[in-house]
């Protein structure tokens, strides 16, 4: 880094930026402004991110402090002390969410008419008498106890898995027993000798049981009321829930992997074996099982977290989709709307002639992206598709049309990524069947993730081959597309066809071409054309053109690009970022970043889009594409950022991004010392971003259809003939 902005006092550390924004949904789960079920949707997704979180990005760092690795980060901070702060943090992080839970939460959802039981006691008789027909038939045989002694070794705790822990003692004995976890010291005597023993809640089985229309119980309750059946000539001692995560990071090499494929499958399987990052027991657990597990799975003091409620809240999202509650869900949004250019039935390849379309998700619907593939899959005059795949849905129709298009003869090649963190079991299953189907399959590429979002089309027409490009910020998931904000666009423009052509060229048979027309790959000139970008700011301002940079993603911790956006600032240039996660970059730093202003979005949709304006002394681009500006994407990663050309699209993406920095209701500013804090109102607006792309898709949509039925009634009957 260049000497001038290398104080780690310009930079927040990632991991805890990270935990800025984990708690930015936070806020949004104790934000009484939402609706109740809302608020336990939020809740849920932090306690989910956080399980990520521990499992890739701390147990990295505990691989660097193993290894010996001190080197500090951009913030000046060392593995060691970052896994410190960090489990510092995320103790009173943890804290808070229980605290919201059970004197927040509980209290609300009684007076809502739900009722969480969490002692079975307070059960009618009736619902005791459901319960024991229910354990005897569905849930006992199911069961599998699990003892520790010289023989049986403690056993494995699978990854995220909630278990109940046990210490035992035998009936009338006179202490020993098969179960002997330690013998009597000597000079000690009638010591009790407690016994160890476990049992794994089942995953298969649903967490939650629903007793009649407003009382439900969780499935760890019931098996813990009835573990004195499991040890029948044991004393049960004490019987608490834990929960244990392991390290999840994969470590491939792909040099030697002669079957990616396979070589994947082994590694998932390790996954579950992991070192223990992080224990989870509830409060009042009895020491001596703490100490037991806490032996047992090597863990230090402040890597295991006493919580006051159930172990693993991601069950409230479980509890979300209960029926009956419609009430106290958000009902301002709107369903996906049609897309105006792309009206339902039409032939959409006739359409993108007509001009390039864009598309912005979960407000316009992602069907003509499903259409799309589904048309090129049935159509007699396509010849192949080509896609790259990184995670999709668990019944996804683009794999079922991509299959059809393969079983028609066309030529379907795919590329689906196997290294897609957390999805790889699910994309080995699709990448097996679309083989099956006659696809040809290709398994991501050495070394590189590849995480471009991109279909190529290559049909024949009557002037000859003509090649149409999909391209998205998003994945081609049909059911996340519904969750997350994402653009597109559909273009058959040649010099798009062409660069779709190289790259999958390129991906497929390693010919990486000499010049590219339109799209910014990375790893290989994306990075050095954001500079550029950035540079060019930079030169205008200097010559007091106008110079204004706005960009849109979801993490920003690459040091070269925050170096430049700090020069940048320094020489004039204004910088409006919107930055929903990470991000490492202070802002309104003094002589430093002045110009940069940085706000984070957190609504109902998951914010994932990546949109890039730049002035350029009046003569302003616009990009979109799949990167975020993090050494991964721009690095380490085989990513497209793609330039919006057509005059309408780009007054779309520029209406984006105009929208979102307006926004006053799930806006939050970053402060120069990298905290947060809510839009302040005073003055302005009330603007709910949004809100305000949903209520202008069901506009835009209305007024297309009104547009049709006008065009119906207007025209002369003469001319109806010509109406298409």
């Amino acid at each position: 880094m260049n000497g001038e902005f290398s104080n780690p006092a310009y930079y927040v550390n990632r991991e805890l930026s990270w935990l800025e924004f984990n708690g930015r949904c936070l806020s949004e789960a104790r934000n009484r402004d939402n609706p109740l079920f809302e608020r336990l949707k939020f809740l849920s997704i932090t306690a989910s991110n956080l399980d990520e979180f521990f499992m890739v990005r701390v147990a990295s760092l505990q691989d660097m402090e193993n290894a010996g690795y001190v080197k500090p980060d951009i913030s000046g901070l060392t593995p060691s002390q970052q896994i410190e702060v960090i489990l510092e943090k995320t103790h009173d992080f943890v804290h808070l969410q229980y605290s919201t839970y059970t004197r927040s939460f509980l209290p609300l959802l009684e007076q809502e008419g739900l009722t969480i039981v969490d002692d079975y006691d307070h059960l009618t008789d009736e619902e005791k008498a459901y319960l024991d027909e229910y354990y005897d038939a569905e849930v006992f045989p199911v069961l599998t106890p699990l003892a520790v002694d010289s023989s049986r070794p403690f056993p494995l705790v699978h990854n995220k898995s909630l278990n109940l822990g046990a210490l035992l003692k035998r009936k009338n004995t006179d202490g020993r027993g098969i179960l002997k976890r330690e013998k009597k010291k000597k000079g000690k005597k009638d010591e009790e000798i407690l016994e160890f023993a476990t049992v794994q809640v089942p995953g298969v089985l649903p967490r939650i049981i629903r007793l009649g229309d407003h009382r439900i119980i969780l499935l760890e309750d019931l098996i813990r009321h009835f573990m004195p059946r499991l040890f029948v000539n044991y004393d049960l001692v004490c019987c608490h829930p834990f929960r244990v995560m392991r390290n999840a990071e994969m470590d491939v090499d792909e040099d030697e992997a002669e079957d990616l494929l396979k070589e994947i499958e082994k590694q998932l399987k390790k996954r579950q074996r992991g070192a223990a990052i992080r224990l989870e027991v509830e409060t009042g657990t009895d020491p001596r099982l703490v100490e037991f597990l806490q032996q047992d799975l090597s863990l230090r003091e402040n890597e295991i977290f006493r919580v006051d409620g159930p172990l693993d809240l991601t069950f409230l999202m479980k509890v979300y989709g209960l029926s009956g509650f419609d009430h106290l869900k958000e009902h301002r949004y709107a369903p996906p709307q049609q897309v105006p250019e792309l009206p339902e039935g039409c032939d959409i390849f006739e359409q993108i002639r007509k001009k390039d379309i864009f598309l912005h998700h979960p407000y316009e619907s992602f069907q003509p992206v499903v259409d799309f593939i589904a048309q090129a899959a049935s159509d007699p005059q396509v010849l192949a598709i080509k896609q790259t795949l990184y995670r999709v849905s668990g019944n996804s129709p683009i794999i079922a049309a991509l299959a059809r298009a393969a079983e028609n003869g066309k030529q379907v090649t795919v590329l689906v990524e196997l290294k897609a963190r957390f999805d790889e079991e699910n994309n080995i299953v699709w990448a097996r069947m679309l083989e099956r189907a006659g696809c040809h399959v290709i398994y991501g590429l050495v070394g590189l993730k590849t995480h471009s979002k991109i279909t190529l089309v290559v049909r024949r027409e009557e002037d000859g081959i003509r090649r149409y490009v999909h391209l998205a910020t998003g994945n081609y998931n049909d059911s996340t597309a519904r969750l997350y904000t994402d653009v597109g666009i559909f273009t058959c423009k040649e010099a798009f066809g062409e660069d779709a052509t190289a790259l999958f060229n390129m991906i497929s048979g390693y010919s990486e071409p000499r010049t590219w027309n339109k799209l910014m790959v990375a790893p290989i000139w994306l990075k050095e054309r954001f500079l550029a970008l950035i540079r060019r700011e930079t030169e205008h301002a200097l010559q007091r053109e106008p110079a204004h940079i706005m960009a849109k993603m979801n993490s920003l911790c690459d040091p070269d690009i925050m170096e430049a956006l700090y020069d940048a600032s320094g020489c004039g240039v204004k910088i409006d970022l919107i930055v929903r996660g990470i991000c490492c970059i202070r802002p309104g730093v003094k002589g430093v970043s002045e110009n940069i202003t940085v706000r984070s979005i957190v609504g109902n949709f998951l914010e994932h889009s990546r949109i890039f304006y730049f002035e350029n002394g009046g003569r302003s681009e616009i990009y979109a594409g799949s990167s975020d500006w993090m050494p991964r994407n721009l690095d380490r990663r085989v990513e497209i950022v793609f330039p919006i050309e057509d005059p309408d699209s780009r007054e779309k993406a520029l209406h984006i991004l105009q929208v979102e920095f307006a926004d006053t209701e799930q806006a939050s500013v970053m402060k120069p010392d990298g905290s947060y804090e809510h839009v302040d109102r005073r003055g302005k607006e009330t603007v709910n971003s949004q809100l305000t792309f949903c209520n202008e898709a069901v506009a835009a949509a209305k007024k297309q259809k009104g547009d049709k039925i006008a065009s119906r009634v207007f025209i002369p009957e003469e001319s109806s003939s010509q109406i298409v």
